[in-house]
């Protein structure tokens, strides 16, 4: 393990020096908050933000994304025939992700790159980037991370984790894509292993116990998914939903997508896009039939996917990070810790 000081005033210099090498991004503020953005040149990450509205899951997984492109001109030999766009898959890092947002894509991992079928547009991001982790020293009211398998100070999905010190950043190095990138800024004043570990574990140690809201969850994997499907509290827990789909997303382990192909002219494209599962039109048919047509069934589909399915199918805890985003951005005050205590204590009545 290797630990290096990073003095403030050498900070922009060396994320400058790192654009020789990698695109960057980071959070930026604009009026709505602050954002993780491509960081323009001169451009550095904001490392005194506390939290942002979105996640980074946009670098790997955009908004909208184009995937494949025709032409349509019939004088072409290969007319109508779908090709590879050529996206740019450079090194790029991410500079003061949270944590939590990290733990997210590893999460996210689990579906995009399996046995069965490995996502090339997600995957080739993925293997890309270089993700730099800002430890959270003031967790915020809504940050629940510790019950969550993750925390202010989680390493995983990291590749450097800095801690900030108030006149200096200490790194810790977690992978060689991390250690790369810290020689590609030309930060190399190497530290004491032990003293710098101790430091970590009491930043760490303080800043969970600054965390009080928690869940439980140590008895959803036991029970069954019909038991917690037929539970008699989600319409009461629906009532106030407006399908907005706000929640999904801000959460940086939402990955639902929808396709669409769209020409102009001679030309035809195809576009993956976020999509929410709180859409009526999310399942809908084409022949109209919609299987999941309530609000009911369509908040408890996504509870039961977060904390029930997802831990079932993979054994990796529940699909939530506790970031708190989705309590903090929903206009109705639906709580997912609310949710998940409700889930976790409920017993069938015989």
């Amino acid at each position: 393990m290797k630990f290096i000081k990073i003095d403030k005033k050498d900070w922009a210099k060396g994320i400058e020096k790192s654009r020789e090498t990698y695109q960057l991004f980071g959070p930026v503020k604009d009026k709505n908050g602050f954002f993780i953005k491509s960081l323009e040149k001169d451009v550095l990450p904001d490392m005194e933000y506390h939290d942002s509205v979105m996640s980074a899951k946009s670098v790997l997984f955009p908004q909208t994304e184009k995937m494949l492109s025709a032409t349509l001109d019939e004088s072409c030999e290969d007319h109508h025939i779908m090709k590879n766009i050529q996206d740019d898959y450079s090194p790029r890092a991410v500079v003061g992700i949270r944590p939590y947002d990290a733990k997210a894509v590893e999460l996210v991992k689990l579906n995009f790159d399996t046995e069965d079928y490995r996502d090339p547009y997600w995957c080739d991001a993925y293997e890309a980037t270089t993700f730099v982790g800002l430890g959270i020293n003031k967790p915020g009211p809504f940050d629940f991370s510790t019950s969550t398998g993750s925390g202010p100070f989680c390493e995983d999905g990291l590749d450097v984790l800095l801690a900030d010190l108030d006149d200096m950043y200490l790194a810790k190095v977690l992978t060689d894509k991390g250690d790369a990138f810290l020689g590609a800024c030309g930060f190399d004043k190497v530290v004491d292993e032990k003293e710098s570990g101790v430091m970590f574990d009491v930043l760490r140690k303080e800043a969970e116990k600054n965390i009080t809201s928690q869940i439980d969850t140590d008895k959803l994997k036991d029970k069954t998914i019909l038991e917690l499907h037929e539970a008699p509290f989600w319409d009461d827990l629906a009532f106030s939903c407006i399908n907005c789909g706000t929640c999904t997303y801000v959460c940086p382990t939402c990955w639902c997508f929808d396709i669409q192909d769209e020409t102009k002219q001679k030309s035809a494209t195809r576009f993956r896009n976020w999509d929410t599962c709180m859409s009526p039109l999310f399942t809908r048919h084409a022949t109209g039939h919609n299987p999941r047509d309530s609000k009911t069934q369509r908040v408890r589909q996504r509870f039961m996917h977060k904390l029930k399915y997802f831990l079932d199918k993979y054994d990796q805890g529940i699909m939530c990070v506790g970031c708190g985003r989705c309590v903090k951005s929903c206009p109705v005050n639906i709580d997912i810790r609310e949710v998940c205590n409700r889930m976790n204590s409920y017993e069938k009545q015989d």
